[in-house]
């Protein structure tokens, strides 16, 4: 471990010179390719730089031990070594941690598809009430959302959102989300006041770029039809919503939420190229089952991970059995203390896979 990250604060040293060099700095495109490797390197050579700082005072205390010392500081330096070993665990393991593979994908915008599942109108209202704390979510770390289509119903709620999140890490901070969340509430509807169960599935996609993925026009079947809606001024008059097909999958995307057919087909496309990448990365995890990712982050679609119990104000996640006694503010897209949890639960999952390969 420690052989890999002297030779990862070495090519940070190479960075750093390069990044003063005329030639770089007068490249844009190398500038900046430049000081990404950079800055992805800053928080893990900082740590090895600590965590070589540590071992030094530990030695020079050692060392002070090992001398003739009045009785008070012979105590304050064993205090002193006993913080300092402390520490030296710590950063051990924060450097365990930055040295695990990334994912390629952490860095990316998503595209979020949220279905309601059992439960009728009261579980197209719980995809709504889901739609809503991502949104306030993505809005409280400053990224921008974008609806791409959405099947919404009279009461308002909806049978099917499908949004998009633009932000640094969107993919890494949220997808975690993906699975069936259980809702436990009085519906509006219900007039006898009992607490009905209802689902909603979420499913987060990593944005996919044009090489990702190849979506040949060949592949393509798009239909052109009327958007629909419930009526008044806003439903188009004319043939602007567009269906995409992809033949050798049979993927069907759908979007009519732009006026203009050519934005519903860029949309459309968008959605296509990240459910295609989605089904191309599962396969790849399925031939390679050693290289599996933990229950945390698998976030398989089919899987119950968490459950809104309203008449209790209760938030549980069943992966990691975090329990919270504030759901009003994780439904408002307090969530960070949520994901920062199954983050770390993943992290150690890893970890122990590690330490049981050596």
């Amino acid at each position: 471990m420690f052989d890999k990250l002297a030779e990862l604060e070495q090519r940070y040293l190479e960075l750093e010179q390069r990044l003063g060099d005329p030639e770089v700095l007068h490249d844009p495109v190398q500038l900046q390719k430049v000081a990404k490797a950079h800055a992805d390197l800053q928080e893990i050579v900082s740590c090895y730089r600590e965590y070589n700082r540590v071992q030094a005072e530990m030695q020079a205390t050692r060392a002070m031990l090992e001398e003739k010392l009045e009785p008070e500081l012979r105590e304050m330096a064993k205090e002193e070594l006993a913080r300092l070993e402390q520490r030296e665990d710590e950063l051990k393991q924060q450097l365990r941690r930055l040295l695990l593979p990334k994912d390629p994908n952490d860095e990316k915008n998503i595209i979020m598809e949220i279905r309601a599942g059992a439960g009728g109108e009261e579980a197209a209202l719980f995809a709504a009430d889901l739609f809503r704390m991502y949104s306030r979510y993505a809005e409280n770390r400053g990224w921008r959302v974008e609806m791409m289509s959405a099947n919404p119903t009279e009461l308002g709620g909806f049978k099917e959102v499908v949004f998009m999140i633009h932000g640094k890490n969107a993919y890494s901070r949220l997808k975690y989300e993906s699975g069936v969340h259980r809702v436990q509430r009085v519906p509006t509807t219900e007039a006898s006041g009992r607490i009905h169960t209802s689902t909603a599935t979420v499913a987060v996609l990593p944005e996919a770029e044009e090489v990702d993925v190849e979506v040949r026009p060949e592949d393509l079947r798009i239909d052109v039809f009327r958007s629909g809606g419930h009526g008044g001024q806003s439903v188009n008059t004319t043939d602007s919503a567009i269906r995409i097909t992809h033949l050798p999958t049979g993927l069907v995307v759908t979007c009519q939420d732009e006026r203009s057919q050519l934005q519903n087909k860029e949309k459309a496309l968008r959605v296509l190229r990240a459910r295609l990448l989605d089904m191309k990365r599962r396969e790849q995890e399925e031939q390679m089952a050693q290289a599996r990712r933990s229950q945390v982050g698998t976030g398989e679609r089919s899987e119950r991970i968490r459950t809104y119990n309203f008449p209790q104000g209760r938030m549980t996640d069943h992966r990691i059995g975090l329990t919270l006694y504030r759901l009003d503010a994780v439904l408002e897209g307090d969530l960070d203390e949520i994901i920062d949890a199954l983050i770390l639960a993943d992290q150690t999952e890893q970890l122990q896979r590690q330490e049981a390969e050596v």
